[in-house]
């Protein structure tokens, strides 16, 4: 590993990011997941729990977060049609305020981010 970096992981407890995750730990980095539990489980992330370098922080990404970081990726996201149909406004409301808030912690941090 070049250098550890301190990257967020939205949707950090989802299938895609709890995998993310632990990819990212075991390269080395600190590793920030902000969930809010609408279609992830901390049983994803249990095993991580204890590792110093890893961080959950129950946070919906409608909101902004104000972190320092230096990646981010932004998996937020209620992926099932069972959940669009479910709650329509809420899935809007995660893709459009989540991206929004991620790009304007991009920008503020200077992080790379993949959306």
């Amino acid at each position: 590993m070049l250098s550890r970096k301190r990257i967020l992981v939205t949707g950090g407890a989802g299938f895609l990011g709890s995998h993310l995750c632990d990819r990212l730990v075991a390269d080395g980095h600190d590793v920030i997941c902000a969930d809010n539990y609408f279609t992830g489980t901390k049983d994803n992330i249990v095993h991580l729990m204890n590792n110093a370098h890893f961080e959950v922080l129950r946070h919906d990404v409608t909101f902004p977060l104000y972190v320092e970081i230096d990646e981010i990726y932004n998996l937020a996201c209620p992926a099932s049609p069972v959940h669009y149909q479910y709650d329509p406004v809420q899935t809007t409301k995660t893709t459009v305020h989540g991206a929004i808030n991620m790009l304007g912690l991009a920008k503020r941090t200077g992080a790379k981010i993949l959306q």
